[in-house]
């Protein structure tokens, strides 16, 4: 039997790099409050993966235990939190700031994985992580000189990174004895559903907007979410996840290159040194860590 996938996995990392560095610019432009802008966007891509799910994994949606969907319904609010504190901080901080300290994620799954898992993290990756933290401070340093809700926005964006880290742990559990669709249609569910009834509670209003956040609720759940992160969860069944992992830090550089040609936002000189520690730091992490 052939395994080989139809796809390239490199070619598909490329892409997927590539649609997720749009998130933070589609958020900025949109006019809606941050927790609509996470709720449509999960609404949407669960609108549009239920259907195959439901046609063609049928039977294994109806016999994963209730301990698989209590796993998946926390991974989906942990994703759902993740995406209002993002969102949020994108509004008192920069781009720049905002999505290079939200990708220092890698840093909190392998310190939960030593944590819950009892893995072992080697010395260099440490240094690496240690490395990449100290780049957050220099760029939080830099914005609390600019004004406290830049700095407010930073915590923001550390915690968005903590909140992405529990969903990406959770999940790494749940892969191991769920095909994509089945993870996605309970994991992105549970996520919506969780997002319409804090909307609903904190009466932030569904309508009415302009038709270019409506446009921009899309791109975000087509764009950012199915050829973004569902591309990397397919991409890990082919390829190390070290590779997915350094790739994943081209997203800031994107994130930021859109910010400037579009936003006229351009990174500062702190910005700009604190940004490069951190991926430097990043990069022996991610490395000397998946390797174990």
């Amino acid at each position: 039997m052939n395994n080989k996938p139809i796809v390239n996995p490199y070619l598909a990392v490329l892409v997927g790099v590539f649609a997720v560095s749009f998130s933070a610019l589609f958020v900025r432009l949109a006019t809606a409050p941050a927790l609509m802008i996470a709720t449509y966007r999960l609404l949407f891509t669960f609108l549009l993966l239920a259907p195959y799910a439901l046609f063609r994994y049928r039977a294994e949606l109806a016999s994963i235990s209730w301990k698989q969907r209590g796993l998946a319904a926390a991974s989906g609010i942990c994703l759902a939190l993740h995406l209002v504190t993002w969102f949020i901080s994108l509004h008192y901080t920069s781009v720049a700031s905002s999505v290079v300290l939200v990708t220092t994620q890698p840093i909190f799954v392998v310190i939960g994985s030593w944590i819950f898992f009892r893995e072992r993290i080697s010395r260099i990756a440490m240094i690496g992580g240690a490395v990449a933290l100290c780049g957050s401070v220099v760029i939080g340093a830099a914005d609390f000189q600019i004004g406290r809700e830049a700095f407010w926005g930073d915590l923001l964006a550390l915690a968005a990174a903590i909140l992405v880290s529990g969903y990406l742990l959770i999940g790494r559990r749940l892969r191991g004895g769920l095909s994509l669709p089945v993870y996605t249609f309970y994991t992105y569910g549970s996520s919506t559903v969780a997002l319409l009834l804090t909307s609903l509670v904190t009466s932030t209003p569904f309508a009415p907007y302009p038709a270019s956040d409506w446009l921009l609720f899309l791109a975000l759940a087509v764009v950012c979410t199915i050829f973004g992160h569902t591309v990397f969860n397919w991409v890990l069944r082919h390829v190390q996840a070290s590779v997915v992992s350094v790739s994943i830090l081209g997203e800031p550089l994107g994130a930021i290159l859109w910010a400037s040609i579009f936003l006229r936002e351009y990174p500062t000189v702190r910005q700009a040194l604190g940004g490069s520690i951190i991926f430097t730091g990043l990069f022996i992490f991610t490395r000397y860590s998946t390797r174990r």
